[in-house]
This record gives structure tokens, sequence and C-alpha cells, in this order.
């Protein structure tokens, strides 16, 4: 059984579904998908898509806005923590920091990013984390906003194993996407290799960054097999292998969320 640590279920393609998101679930599940975390980008979308993922008890969600968001309503610390009460938000985010799509004076995503770091403090619930091309400054906020705390999920990751290092001993995980199974990814590779089996998770993305072989085509969750393949690969074990550990560790990462509730209640 695999999880998707992180998808976007409100903007996935449902057309091979008969545009039926119950459909698309049942599907997910026949294709041995457990548990999907739906990411939040914005303010204005989160109430659909929370009214989306409601019935079903193997979606939770986060809030959060994106770093790259600029024309939508600027979260408060209030906001955060009134969206977040509820059973299904088992994370914040994502945020983080952009320099590849955002440029000029970014005061405005560090002050973004702070915020989000003193409501998951508050909440006692992990970070999702977005940096590109910001690597170092995305470390050096968690770190002097005790990020710690909570811990959290690097998603999508893109830096070297130096890098991961700097993760863990934040107290984050690292979340590998389709881009792992790219050809020009080798330092992922090396990071996918040298990981700590306890502190790897393995994602979608969806709709973006599908892997190989469907790179460049919509991507769904039940896609997050070709990424364990790839996994399994480097790291010379089974695909049931990387599939167990890394659902044990988001049931780790998300202990006492009503993810992990329903777990043990199964």
């Amino acid at each position: 059984m695999f999880i998707d640590s992180h998808c976007h279920l409100d903007r996935i393609d449902l057309a091979p579904y008969a545009n039926d998101f119950n459909n698309f679930v049942q599907a997910a599940r026949a294709a041995q998908i457990r548990h999907m975390l739906c990411i939040a980008i914005d303010m204005e979308a989160y109430p659909a898509m929370l009214e989306q993922v409601m019935p079903y008890s193997d979606i939770s969600l986060s809030v959060g806005v994106h770093p790259n968001v600029h024309d939508g309503r600027e979260p408060t610390l209030d906001d955060l923590l009134q969206l977040a009460d509820n059973e299904k938000v088992i994370a914040i985010g994502e945020t983080g920091l952009d320099y590849f799509r955002s440029e000029g004076d970014l005061e405005w995503q560090f002050q973004r990013f702070r915020t989000h770091i003193a409501a998951a403090k508050t909440l006692n619930k992990p970070l999702i984390i977005h940096t590109r091309e910001a690597g170092q400054d995305s470390l050096d906020v968690l770190r002097q906003e005790g990020a710690d705390q909570v811990g959290g999920i690097i998603h999508c990751f893109t830096e070297d194993w130096a890098y991961a290092e700097k993760a863990l001993d934040l107290n984050f995980y690292i979340s590998f996407s389709g881009i792992l199974t790219f050809k020009n990814a080798e330092a992922i590779k090396d990071v996918a290799r040298k990981i700590p089996a306890d502190r790897f998770l393995i994602e979608t993305d969806s709709p973006y960054l599908a892997p190989v072989p469907y790179r460049g085509k919509p991507n769904y969750p039940t896609y997050v097999r070709y990424v364990a393949e790839h996994i399994a690969d480097l790291r010379g074990t089974s695909v049931e292998a990387i599939a167990e550990q890394s659902t044990e560790n988001f049931y780790r990462l998300f202990a006492g969320s009503s993810a992990d509730k329903l777990r043990r209640a199964s």
C-alpha cells in the first residue's frame, strides 16, 4: 500500500474518471493508494477543496498559501489557526521560499513563511516546505524560527546530500517526487540512496511533475508507484519494502493525527 504525501486533488484532470471525483478515489484505492495528503496553495480555493475531500477518510489536508501566490488574500496567523481547526487538517503549508518565479523585494515571502511556521508551532502540526533556488535561506528561516519543534517535509526534494543532511538535522523528512525518475536527477538519486530508511516519503505533486514513463503528461496519485519503484532500484530492495517503509514514516510524522488514528483503527 502506498501513501501520496503531496498532491493537489482539486487540480487534477478528472476526464479519465468520467469527471467524477468519487470514481477517481475508487480507482486510487484499487491501485493500492492507502492515503493521500491534499495540499493547499491559497485561501480562495481552500473551502471548495475541503468540501470535495470531506467525505473521504483516506484523504487529509494541509492549510497554507504557496510562496508563489501573489494575487490572493494574504493569510494571517489567525486565518491559518482557524482554518486548521479541523480534524482533516494534519499539516501547515505548503510554505517556504521561491526565487525562481518571484523576484524583487521578497520580504513578503519571508513574512508569509514565518507566519506559517508560527501557526505550525501553535498547533503542533508539521510543515510542508516548498523551496526553489532558495535552499539556504529556507533552512535559515526554519532554524531561526524554531521549526525543528514541529518538523515536517521538504517536499519535491531537488537538492544534494549535503543539503539533505541539514534538513534532517532540523527534524524534517525528505519527500521524493517524479523528478527523481528523470535522467538528469543524479544528485537527487544520490540522496535517495543515502537517506536513512526512516526519514523519506514519496509523493506525486499531481497534477504536476509526472514521473517517467508519463513525464510531460498529467500526473495522478496512482503514479506514486513509479517513484517507489525507482527508489527500490536505487537502494537495491523491493518496491513493497519501499511502500511499507514510506507508509510507516508518514504515520510516524503525523502521529496522533486523524490519518494516524484511521490507520490504527483499521
